[in-house]
């Protein structure tokens, strides 16, 4: 019983580190929003690509998709460097979603859209210049 009191209090202490760790490391990537998105649809049948332009909340159709990109962030630090986007993927025939989720311009493949024809994945985010006088 006390062996298990340990080894239980141990576990905790140690996963209550590691949650720390990354809440620490979350906070030191600063983003920042941005209205307007660039993404690449791959249709694998025609062979073709498309890059799309959307404003948050805007809807874009290719074949039976309808794709809404909802947010797009990017690092304060380096804002062309990266794109995280928040997508939602509808098949219109059914009615029903395929994919929702943040999906990263520099690994789309760590949080994938897997279709059998199309391929999506964010390109970057648009950063509207602001003029000073």
């Amino acid at each position: 019983m006390i062996r298990t009191f340990w080894g239980m209090s141990i576990a905790v202490f140690l996963w209550a580190g590691i949650t720390q760790a990354q809440e620490s490391s979350i906070n030191t990537a600063l983003t920042s929003n941005s209205t307007k998105m660039v993404l690449r649809v791959l249709d694998r049948v025609a062979g073709a690509r498309q890059d799309q332009s959307l404003t948050a909340g805007e809807a874009f159709e290719i074949g039976h998709l309808k794709i809404i990109a909802e947010q797009c962030r990017y690092p304060i630090t380096n804002p062309s460097g990266d794109a995280f986007v928040l997508l939602s993927i509808t098949d219109q025939r059914e009615e029903r979603s395929l994919f929702r989720g943040w999906m990263i311009a520099s690994s789309p493949a760590l949080n994938a859209f897997d279709h059998p024809r199309y391929d999506v994945w964010p390109l970057s985010c648009v950063i509207e210049s602001v003029e000073t006088e």
